[in-house]
């Protein structure tokens, strides 16, 4: 579907945990997946990923469905670090300790657990900056404020991250148009534009946070290159489907 595209520019500015290896695409953004919480949980807060299936955290997690690609991806990084056998009792034990029965977006759940619903959510990251940044929604911006986030796996492999990125079509009828589209794409000017308009993190670490991004503190993030999420996603979804995840 996807052509190799030739840019020592493109290779330069992008990581190669967040291009393909043969670079068929490329990304321009990164989407941190942390684990936020509204200080009001049973015991201590979940400092990892794996936290999140103790006894301890019963009944207090809201999370999106199994559908959902962020979740798709983060179980298929977790097969990655341990394994098909233990990431299914994990899957199993955070099942069991969710509050309700996955629902909406990522915004949802942060609404849900500042409302009480739930004291611990897991989101990406943007959601809850633009809900952060603009006061004129009164109930979101309330919401936002009540939420603290908390990196998981910082002593381990770091916080789970994705990307939006892009490629060229193999046919694609502008091809030399289209990578140059790209690499602006990943140009300074353009990779602030993703952190201030959109609350992104920029893939490059030479681009100054948005404000808001920059007051929850930096954050190892996992190096695990995204095409091992790729080809783990169908052991992710049948797995998280018979671990009961609705």
């Amino acid at each position: 579907v996807l052509r190799t595209i030739d840019s020592a520019e493109l290779t330069d500015l992008v990581p190669a945990a967040y291009r393909d290896p043969e670079n068929q695409w490329f990304g321009l953004s990164l989407r941190a997946r942390p684990i936020m919480v509204t200080g009001e949980t049973d015991g201590a807060s979940p400092s990892s990923y794996e936290d999140l299936a103790s006894d301890s955290h019963r009944g207090q997690i809201c999370i999106r469905s199994s559908g959902n690609i962020y979740n798709q991806s983060l179980v298929a990084a977790m097969i990655d670090a341990n394994g098909e056998e233990t990431t299914e009792a994990w899957v199993k034990g955070l099942v069991a300790n969710m509050a309700r029965k996955p629902q909406g977006g990522d915004s949802d759940q942060i609404r849900a657990a500042a409302a009480g619903q739930c004291s611990i959510a897991v989101a990406n990251t943007y959601y809850l900056a633009r809900m952060k940044a603009d006061n004129t929604r009164e109930a979101d911006f309330a919401a936002a404020n009540k939420i603290t986030v908390i990196w998981p796996n910082q002593d381990g492999r770091g916080t789970h991250v994705n990307v939006s990125g892009a490629g060229v079509l193999m046919h694609a009828p502008n091809p030399e148009n289209a990578v140059r589209l790209i690499e602006f794409l990943a140009s300074d000017e353009a990779q602030n534009i993703y952190a201030d308009v959109n609350f992104e993190y920029p893939i490059r670490d030479d681009i100054p946070l948005n404000e808001v991004l920059a007051g929850w503190g930096e954050f190892k993030a996992d190096q695990l290159s995204l095409s091992v999420l790729g080809k783990n996603n169908a052991a992710a979804v049948r797995l998280m489907d018979r671990a009961g995840w609705k």
